[in-house]
């Protein structure tokens, strides 16, 4: 009769390998508050949010947000929020005021949306030029991208830089961030297994012993290795033969 192989459960969406929910410490961004006067907040704590540290900012008027920290901000710093604050690490400017190749984070895609761009820990953009109404950034992946100059930003880098470069020194570290993630970890080579259990397993030396290319339309129960491999690659033109 066979049993299932382990792609198939994949495929089910079973709570086995599904993604546990990330309860944050709150939503983080910036609140819908003018910015053509500047605004004057201090920073009240830096919490440790999952992958990031946050900054809980007190305005004035008694409204409180948390933002992505800026990689220097301390404890008791004013943050200044609007067209006239000065250009300094934390403070929060529209991407009009912000000079070119200043390094920012936590980035608007469009007015009044809180942030959407470079909020992971260590990651910045930079500001490559600015035209009459729009600002071109370079973002984190090297894409360049044209925003609103209304758009707000944070000066500076966020902080947590070169936390995924630190090893796991434990296999139960890396178990705990795949169960998170809901990936299947530890990952077992096919060829590792019984031909019960894999299309490749079986046979006394861990070799696939056949070709592992398959094609697009297998049945769920083949479909390991190579999918449909003749579809990618370089497409080249093929001329007729007269």
């Amino acid at each position: 009769m066979g049993k299932k192989i382990r792609v198939q459960r994949r495929g089910r969406g079973s709570p086995t390998f599904r993604s546990a929910p990330r309860r944050g410490t709150s939503p983080v961004g910036y609140p819908s508050i003018p910015t053509e006067k500047s605004k004057t907040g201090t920073v009240k704590k830096l919490v440790h949010d999952i992958g990031r540290p946050i900054a809980l900012i007190k305005l004035q008027d008694g409204t409180d947000f948390y933002v992505p920290a800026a990689e220097g901000v301390f404890v008791g710093q004013n943050i200044g929020i609007g067209t006239d604050s000065p250009l300094a690490v934390g403070n929060i400017l529209p991407l009009e005021n912000i000079p070119d190749g200043t390094l920012i984070h936590n980035i608007e895609r469009l007015p009044g949306d809180g942030g959407r761009f470079a909020r992971s820990s260590g990651s910045y953009a930079s500001v490559v030029t600015h035209s009459p109404d729009r600002a071109i950034l370079k973002l984190p992946s090297g894409k360049s991208i044209q925003l609103s100059n209304k758009c707000l930003a944070t000066v500076g880098v966020v902080a947590g830089a070169g936390r995924i470069e630190r090893p796991f020194f434990k296999a139960g570290k890396k178990y705990h961030l795949m169960k998170a993630k809901g990936h299947v970890y530890p990952r077992t080579r096919g060829v590792a297994m019984t031909a019960a259990s894999h299309p490749h397993g079986g046979g006394s030396h861990q070799h696939a012993g056949k070709p592992t290319s398959v094609s697009r339309h297998a049945p769920p129960g083949r479909k390991v290795g190579l999918i449909a491999p003749r579809g990618s690659g370089k497409r080249r033109r093929r001329t007729r033969k007269s």
